[in-house]
This record gives C-alpha cells, structure tokens and sequence, in this order.
C-alpha cells in the first residue's frame, strides 16, 4: 500500500481510547551548586511546560497519526484536570474526561536539569471513587459502537477497575481491544485482541526462561490461557516480538539515538490500533508500530509520531 493511500485510510479510522489519564509537568532549570542543606544540587527555575500523560498521550499519538479520537477518562476538579482539558483541546481530541471531586488529577511532575537530565520525578495520584467509575463505564457502552479499534491503557491508577465488563462489551461489537497491561495479574485482560507488555511486565507474569526456544513457549502458553489473539512482548533496543496463531515474528529494534524512552509504550498501541483500525494485518501493524517507537524515543518526553515521519520511507 502507498504511503498517501495508507494516510488517507488512517483519517477515516476511528479510535475509543479508555484508561489512566495524566499530566505530564516539567520544570526545566540550570544547577550551579549543591544545597547547603543536604548533597543534592540546587535548580533555579526557568521555565515550565505540560503535556498530556498516560492514556491521554496514547489518544494524542492516535490523533497525530490522523485518526478521530474520543478517550474516556476520568479527573479531578482542579487546575490539572483543567490543564490537562485545555491541552486535549488543542490536539482536537474528543475528551470525556468525568470530573471526580474526590480525587486529584494524577501528575507526573519531571525536574529536568542541564542537558535535559531528570534530576528528580515527583507522583501526584489518588484512585477515582466507585461513582465516577460506573458513570464512565455507561458512558463507554455508548460509545463503543461509534469506533472501529478500543485501546485500554492500564496506568495502575484505578481508572480501569471495570476491564472485565468493557473487553466484553467490545468484543459484542465485535471491535479489536487493545491493552497496554500493568501489574502481575494479565487473566483480568482475558479474550482481548492483543495485549502489548514490555519485557519485564512480561517475565513478571510468565517467569524467567534460558532459551529463545523458551521464550517462545512461555509467551505462546500465555496467549491460549488468556485466549487473547496476540501477544506482542516489546523489548526495548532489542526491538519486539509477536506471538500469535500464525507463529513468532520479531522485528529489530530500528538503529536510532535515544533521547528518552517516557512514552514509548504509549506510541506503539496507538500505532498499532491506528494500523488494525485501517486494515492492516497484525505483521504490518508490528512493523510500522516498531518505526514509530525508534523514531519517538529520539525526542524528550512524551512525544508523537507524525504521518510524514512515520511513511517517508514507504513509498
């Protein structure tokens, strides 16, 4: 497929992403001493920027892809959730972002240095009440029949407490789920389309192997006990590997600098729903998804992949 033909494919996809949405806020400073307090150096502020984190970095990477994002979430009734509001705006992202007065909105506050070194990363979160999270849960039933791919990007906060009930809902309208997991326990993402962990969320949950051969074993048991389609287990600078009914397929990791890896995740199951979404296969959708994870890991934080990036190669 052509690369202009592929672009004007993904414009007509349309993507419900669903999770644990944040803020991403840095301070960005010169260090010309250490604090007379305690060894740690001493930042003299300069400038702030915010960008959008978690969940909704997945649906900004949707949307710069060229797809139509809707993404469901829930925030706090505070200058965050109202931050984090404005900027989904100005990606034109179609936010459902439910306010929650019991709770802050989850910020991830990175004190950058010279050079752009993380000298210190600060977490604000609290978990979403019941309430919140079963008005979202209707709120999702009425969109799903609206989209062509569902993404759940599972952060660990609380957000996705009803996965169960929402892969069940998808998979009744027939539409593809992925989910980016976290934590120890994968039988909560049962019979989705595909999960994507990294390496160690992978062993975490598999255990450890001695061979390649074993490898494969252990990824291959655990997609017919979780009866998901593929599994696709990323692995960094050695690149990813997909495990499905068709077999093994790994992808090199593409040979770039690596200026920060926050959010990589994020772009790959974007990537991939955006691909699915648009007719791809699973092999096509892996190998576009790997391109797009060497070319973000060249930028600083969060960051996107645009079309005129990701296929200046294709045609």
């Amino acid at each position: 497929m052509k690369s202009e033909k592929l672009v004007r494919a993904l414009k007509r996809v349309r993507v419900l992403v669903v999770g644990d949405v944040m803020l991403d806020r840095y301070w960005f400073g010169e260090v010309s001493r250490i604090s007379p307090e305690a060894p740690v150096p001493v930042l003299k502020f300069d400038r702030s920027e915010d960008r959008p984190g978690g969940a909704a970095n997945v649906a900004r990477n949707a949307a710069a892809l060229g797809a139509r994002v809707t993404l469901l979430s829930v925030v706090g009734r505070d200058e965050a959730g109202r931050r984090l509001k404005e900027l989904l705006r100005e990606e034109a992202i179609g936010a459902r972002l439910h306010s929650d007065r019991t709770i802050d909105t989850t910020v991830k506050l990175r004190v950058i240095g010279p050079r752009r070194h993380q000298l210190l990363r600060v977490d604000f979160e609290t978990v979403p009440s019941h309430e919140i999270l079963r008005s979202k849960l209707a709120d999702y039933a009425k969109l799903i029949a609206g989209c062509d791919a569902v993404i759940l990007s599972d952060y660990g906060k609380g957000g996705l407490a009803h996965i169960k009930r929402m892969i069940s809902i998808a998979r009744r309208h027939f539409k593809p789920v992925l989910i980016d997991p976290k934590g120890g326990d994968f039988t909560r993402y049962q019979e989705a389309t595909m999960i994507t962990p990294n390496l160690d969320e992978f062993r975490a949950v598999a255990g450890n192997w001695k061979s390649a051969r074993e490898f494969t074993e252990r990824a291959m048991q655990l997609r017919g006990k979780l009866k998901v389609e593929a599994l696709l287990v990323t692995q960094g600078e050695k690149g990813m590997t997909l495990f499905s009914r068709d077999g093994r397929f790994h992808v090199p990791a593409q040979a770039r600098e690596v200026s920060d890896v926050s959010g990589a995740g994020d772009t790959v199951i974007a990537t991939l729903a955006v691909m699915l979404a648009g007719g791809s296969d699973f092999g096509e959708a892996v190998r576009i998804a790997n391109r797009a994870a060497g070319i973000v890991v060249g930028k600083f934080g969060t960051a996107v992949v645009r079309p005129e990036e990701l296929f200046e190669q294709q045609d």
